[in-house]
């Protein structure tokens, strides 16, 4: 995920700093969180908008089966990182899930997903809102019943180490679930999709959200993203057991789940 920056005979750079990537670009460690919230601090407003123009709606789909494989019961309780927007914690809610917080870093995509909970009219025992980073989660050891992120984690910095995080704040017992962009498991459609990608999502984001820029950084992360074996494997290495992975849509996207025990 990361390197040390080299002059171009190999030798140490002057700052020999370690870099890691922003999209396709090699930007160093420090800089990526600020990088990936001004991102979504640009699209924020436009952000649920952009999904379904992004994926033709079928993003709602992938969220529906993402909820159907937590499966919701009273008393359960849920933190859902990078989710600010609320979609995945008003399903769970809705499908009778017990208490949940959503964890976001950025506080713009927490403020759209206050607002969206008011437009709702969930006044009382909806959601609770907090900033925070999914590398230093500010959630107690043990004490949460399922965990849950959906088109965040190939934005962290130190992946791993929100994966650490992610069975930290685990009950034993409790339930991983990630929903994320994946690599593309069918001839023909893996090739359309890489055009889609870097020719009409840039240009989908400048017309709609006005910052082309932002969506042809996303189109990137999704390519920078492991593979499914790869980020199943990356999963077991932090201590998460019985890894498994469901593609969607040929592999555009794909759940992956682990259990703390």
């Amino acid at each position: 995920m990361s390197k040390r920056s080299r002059s171009p005979a190999g030798s140490p750079g002057p700052a020999d700093e370690a870099t890691t990537h922003f999209g396709f670009r090699a930007v160093p460690v420090a800089e990526k969180a600020s990088l990936v919230r001004g991102v979504f601090e640009s699209v924020a407003p436009r952000y649920d908008l952009m999904n379904d123009l992004m994926s033709w709606g079928v993003h709602r789909l992938w969220k529906s089966a993402f909820v159907d494989k937590l499966n919701p019961q009273p008393g359960m309780r849920l933190l859902d990182v990078g989710g600010g927007t609320g979609d995945i914690a008003f399903a769970f809610l809705k499908r009778g899930g017990g208490d949940v917080t959503v964890c976001d870093i950025n506080a713009e995509m927490l403020g759209v997903g206050r607002r969206r909970a008011v437009d709702r009219g969930i006044l009382s025992g909806g959601p609770a809102w907090v900033c925070g980073d999914a590398e230093r989660l500010p959630v107690g050891s043990s004490s949460v019943d399922a965990y849950t992120t959906a088109f965040c984690i190939r934005n962290v910095t130190d992946i791993p180490a929100a994966l650490v995080e992610a069975r930290r704040v685990l009950k034993p017992g409790g339930r991983f679930l990630c929903l994320e962009f994946s690599q593309v498991v069918l001839p023909v459609l893996d090739r359309l999709y890489d055009a889609y990608s870097f020719r009409v999502l840039p240009l989908i984001g400048q017309v709609v959200a006005q910052d082309r820029d932002a969506y042809q950084y996303l189109a990137e992360s999704i390519r920078r993203f492991p593979p499914q074996e790869k980020f199943a494997a990356m999963i077991a290495e932090a201590g998460l057991e019985r890894v498994r992975y469901w593609n969607l849509s040929g592999g555009i996207a794909a759940i992956h789940s682990g259990w703390r025990l």
